[in-house]
């Protein structure tokens, strides 16, 4: 059961045609409020994916664990 709710997710979140499904450990950078987001799945709109990936990255992830 949970192979076939696992491949119906999947094929949900691929067949959106604008977006991209982007997997792995990212984060925002710290606010200036010391907040960010971090998440492991992101829905990116493919017109943005190249500031999408300048702006939320793993790097981001480290040097924010560092300051908090």
């Amino acid at each position: 059961m949970k192979k076939i709710i696992f491949i119906l997710s999947a094929l949900l979140l691929t067949a959106c045609s604008n977006h991209m499904v982007k997997v792995g450990k990212r984060c925002t950078p710290l606010g200036s409020d010391n907040t960010y987001e971090k998440s492991f799945v992101w829905l990116v709109n493919k017109a943005n994916l190249k500031p999408f990936d300048e702006k939320i990255n793993k790097l981001n992830c480290d040097v924010n664990e560092e300051k908090i």
